[in-house]
């Protein structure tokens, strides 16, 4: 099973890159540093999803 923040942060990943690549295409710095954030956000969570994965399968 796959654990939901897996899910959503990489929802969030994609998001992310849209909306920096939105941003470069208008040359809007603020909507390009957004999605740099949310993009990074995504991956953090992610890589959080993937840890509590790996655990639940070690216990498992």
């Amino acid at each position: 099973m796959v654990d939901k923040d897996r899910i959503e942060g990489a929802g969030k990943e994609a998001k992310g890159s849209v909306k920096k690549g939105a941003g470069e295409l208008t040359g809007d710095e603020k909507m390009k540093a957004e999605g740099s954030m949310d993009k990074a956000e995504g991956k953090v969570q992610n890589t959080a999803g993937k840890a509590k994965d790996k655990a639940r399968d070690a216990l498992d």
